[in-house]
């Protein structure tokens, strides 16, 4: 056997596919029918009518590219920007300057998340998109309603969740969707995420059914 490097075709032809694949909507479809067929394997309905909105900002090389300053991580670099369902599946991702705020980069990300899952009606996220403008954005374009969970000012740093790794990193949504799934308690190793406070009994039986 040949140089590892060998083994593989130039990274320009997998760009080409990538890109044909990602502009085409394949990848999209695919997505769409994993996040399906994960939610009935479980028992659910094949679409979420509850879901998850968060973001983590990320330091990014000075190659180019979108790039901005978030205060408060004192992060310069990008911002992942994402939705997943009470399951931790991915819905829908936008990445954009870090120097866009929560409530700001929300809207175009939940008007994605409306148009290819119209059944999502709620969205649990935390202090970060408090406020009256996006409230407002949300009720002009009859998207899903917010729904803020307020820190717990008793909590103290993040817990690492047994199990947690990979998961957590690919989707900042996926530990408080696990946690409050199966214990209705956040210990998730995302910071703000451990900050939050858990849904009162009533709504843990509404996030368990979604």
């Amino acid at each position: 056997m040949g140089d590892a490097a060998e083994d593989f075709p130039p990274f320009t032809t997998v760009q080409y596919h990538f890109y044909r694949l990602r502009d085409g909507g394949v990848l999209d479809l695919i997505n769409e029918a994993l996040v399906a067929a994960s939610r009935l394997a479980s028992g659910r309905d094949a679409s979420p009518t509850a879901g998850v909105i968060d973001s983590q900002s990320v330091q990014t090389t000075e190659s180019g590219g979108i790039s901005g300053y978030d205060a408060g991580k004192k992060v310069k670099g990008r911002k992942r920007h994402i939705t997943t369902d009470t399951q931790g599946n991915v819905l829908c991702a936008v990445v954009h300057s870090a120097g866009v705020q929560d409530r700001d980069g929300a809207v175009d990300l939940i008007a994605m998340v409306r148009d290819v899952f119209p059944t999502l009606k709620l969205l649990f996220a935390d202090g970060g998109y408090a406020g009256n403008k996006l409230q407002t954005a949300l009720e002009a374009m009859n998207g899903p309603r917010i729904e803020i969970v307020r820190r717990n000012e008793r909590a103290k740093g993040f817990v690492v969740m047994p199990g947690d790794g990979w998961w957590s990193t690919l989707s900042p949504g996926w530990a408080v969707a696990e946690d409050w799934r199966k214990t209705g308690k956040s210990a998730s190793p995302h910071p703000r995420h451990g900050s939050s406070s858990p849904p009162s009994t009533g709504k843990r039986d509404i996030w368990q059914k979604q």
